[in-house]
This record gives C-alpha cells, structure tokens and sequence, in this order.
C-alpha cells in the first residue's frame, strides 16, 4: 500500500507521543549540535542507565518522526498499514493500562532545515539540554553556521528555570548559549574555563594495540580518575564529558560516573579500530562527514604510531557554496598527520588532490575515483602491510563498501560496520545529486 501522508502522520505520532509524556512524565534530555551527538547520547544513556530507567533513541530516530516513535518504544510501520494499526494498539495500551515506563528519555534532535526545532519542541518537554558543536553541517540548507547555530540553540533557549544547559566549552558557538537560557549552566570540554574538565590526558597503546585513554576528571574542586579503555579519538572524549554533566545535573556523584563510562565504546562507523587485510589496520569513520569531523578523524592518525599512513576519503556532502574549499583545506591536517597515501571519492575532493599535488605530494601518492568501486579495484596493489588505514565520508558517498572489503574477517561485517541492514544494503551507490551527474 501507498504510505500515509507525510504531514498525517507526523501530527498524529505528535499527538500520541504528547499523550505519553503526559501520563509518565519522563524526565528528557534533549542533545543538539552538528557532531557528536549520537556518541554523546549513547554516553549519557550509559552513565544514567547504571541508576535509571532510560530509554534512548536507536539509529536514525532522531526526527519528526523517529522521536515521536522512540517516546511510544516502537520501530516505525514503513507503508505497513497493519504495522501502524499495532502501533496505535500498543499506543493504546500505554495509556489505559499499567506500564513500567523508563524514568528518563534520551533524545538525540536532529535537525535539517529551518523550523525543525521549532516542531520538535512542540511536543518534547526538555529539562536537560546538551548542545555539543556547531559547525558546517547542513550549509547547504542553512547557508551559514550563524544561521545552524541559530536553529540549535533554540533547544537551550526553551529550557525551564529550573532545568540544564550542558555546554561544549571548546565550541565558540556553542559557548555563548549560556547568555541566552535562564537554566542552570555547566559547561566541559578540554578549555581553562570548563567547568568539567580533563587534565592529564594520556593515550594508551599504537596502531597494533590500541588501550584507550586515561585522563583526570575535574569539577569543582574534585577530581577523580577516569579511564575509557576502548575509545580510539580524542574527540569521543567530549561526548563522555557532556554526559558528566549530565550526570552531575542528575545529583550523581563523579566516582560513580566515572565508573560508568568505562564501558563507553564507540557506534558501528565512529571511530572504531578492525584487523584488516593484508596485515593492515582499518579505522571506520564512515557514518557522516563534515570538515570538523574529518579534522577530527585525520588528527587521530597523527598520534598513532604506524610504518605507513593511509587515508581514503569521500566527499563531505550538502556544504553549499564552501565545499570545494572547505575539501582543499585538509590538506594541512593530512600532511600534519603525515599521511603519505591518498585515495579520493567524489566530485568536491577533486578540490584536495589539487591541493594535495600542489603542496608537494606526488603523483603516486595521491589517486581520485568517481566512486568507491574505483577504490575498491585498486585495493590489493595500493596496500602494504602494517598500513593504518582511515576511511572517511559522508552517507552519500558509502564509504563503508571500502571497509567491508578492507577487513580480515568480512562476515562480521553486520555487526561492526553501519548501514548493514537488509534494507540499507539493498540500496545501490547513486552519485548524490550535489554532483550534478
């Protein structure tokens, strides 16, 4: 069957989700910010859920009408008209019969255009609110990150007096949130002025071994040890601050979130660390793309110690009129991490070889390819053993076809990698329409 209108369905998940935080009255922390906020919902989730109930939303539930979904505890019923009939049902169920419902809601807030808080909002009461770092992400819709930031920062703004702002420190945008919510502020990062703050950070292990990082926590006076044994970048540390915050907002003591984020591990195409054919290592950073993230990701080669540094990157999609540029930029981080092999995907990153040719590298050093089965051709006559290798892109461009060929043991690919559900995969490389093809 054809699916329900778009506009139908929205307003009538809205109401739905309404009805149950009326009757529960759920405590919700909401996290905006152009990066991070998936790793930092998946922190907090970890810290709370050692004393809570919490439910938090799974993959791309994140929107108009994931959130609603996620509030209700159900997976969406596609153009199933007899799914979304269950849907109604159990929603029924929920309102009229006893249920043990999570005490706190952990809702990631993805925005796209212009307005999409504002609905958000509509139906989502926000005590706790946690802006990560706002960037270059949706330029082409927004056409500025004044204009990004403007629309994030309206989470902030709605909160009640009596609730949260968690603030990145690090993030000039996200820093003068504090001037504009009458909620109580804490803010972390790796900043002087952070009120969560790391001091004595170490990274543990090499591209063979990787341990983790160690680093002293500090708040207020108080500082304890923390440990994050399986998270590979820098940045990841962020998202384990913010939820810190949280945690302190929540009145538990810093021990026993410390305690907590030991267990915080990486999302399927963030950051993560895989054996990789040929005797090589792979990090999959293949989720997203955007010119922080990728600085990000290029900076965590530069601390790992490796015979030879690989980088496959694809093109970061919907930056509007900058990208071109914003893709020649990298070439600083690249040579700072000294990378000494390049494969490029994409149209935008035509813009890096260039820079790349231009700045010194060589002719062998750097190769371009329309689409990742230009990469995957060249594979086994590019790569030498003990090779670190980064790949790196936006959704659009399927970065992860390269990983999955890339690793030492493919059949786990299901459960290591993103977009590896039977619909996703289904779903064939098209040229987004950026490109223009």
């Amino acid at each position: 069957m054809k699916s329900f209108p778009v506009s139908l369905l929205e307003s009538m998940l809205r109401f739905m989700a309404r009805t149950v935080l009326w009757k529960y009255k759920p405590q919700v922390i909401g996290i905006t910010g152009s990066v991070g906020k998936s790793s930092t919902k998946e922190a907090i989730a970890l810290v709370l859920s050692s004393q809570y109930r919490v439910r938090k939303n799974e993959g791309n539930y994140n929107n108009e009408i994931g959130l609603p979904l996620t509030i209700l505890g159900c997976k969406t019923g596609g153009r199933s008209l007899w799914a979304w009939l269950k849907i109604i049902t159990y929603w029924l169920r929920l309102l009229f019969l006893p249920y043990r419902y999570p005490e706190i809601l952990v809702l990631e807030m993805g925005i796209d255009t212009k307005g999409d808080m504002d609905y958000l909002l509509t139906f989502v009461p926000v005590s706790i609110g946690v802006a990560t770092h706002v960037s270059g992400s949706h330029l082409a819709q927004f056409g500025s990150i004044a204009n990004v930031a403007r629309e994030k920062r309206k989470l902030i703004k709605s909160l009640p007096v009596t609730g949260f702002a968690i603030l990145n420190a690090d993030n000039g945008e996200t820093l003068k949130m504090k001037e504009m919510t009458g909620a109580h502020v804490i803010t972390y990062g790796f900043s002087e002025g952070a009120d969560i703050r790391v001091d004595n950070l170490l990274f543990h292990g090499d591209a063979g071994h990787v341990e983790g990082y160690s680093f002293k926590l500090n708040y207020k006076g108080k500082s304890v040890p923390v440990r994050l044994p399986y998270i590979l970048a820098k940045h990841l540390i962020s998202s384990a601050l913010a939820a810190v915050g949280v945690g302190v907002a929540m009145k538990m003591n810093l021990v026993e979130i410390a305690q907590a984020l030991e267990g915080l591990k990486s999302l399927p195409g963030r950051m993560n660390m895989f054996p990789g054919i040929q005797g090589t290592q792979i990090i999959d950073d293949t989720y997203n793309a955007s010119p922080t993230s990728t600085r990000a990701a290029i900076e965590t080669l530069s601390y790992m110690q490796a015979p030879r540094k690989v980088a496959i990157l694809g093109d970061m999609l919907e930056l509007g009129e900058e990208s071109d540029l914003e893709h020649a930029r990298l070439v600083d981080d690249l040579r700072q991490a000294n990378v000494t092999r390049v494969l490029l995907v994409g149209k935008h990153m035509q813009a890096l070889q260039e820079a790349l040719l231009s700045s010194g590298y060589q002719d062998k050093q750097v190769s371009w390819y329309t689409d990742p089965w230009g990469v995957l051709e060249v594979l086994s006559e590019t790569l030498h053993p003990h090779d670190l290798i980064l790949v790196k892109g936006s959704q659009g461009v399927r970065m992860e076809f390269i990983v999955e060929a890339l690793l030492a043991q493919p059949e786990q690919a299901e459960i290591l990698l993103c977009r590896q559900s039977p619909t996703w995969k289904k779903i064939p490389f098209t040229p987004p329409a950026e490109w223009g093809v």
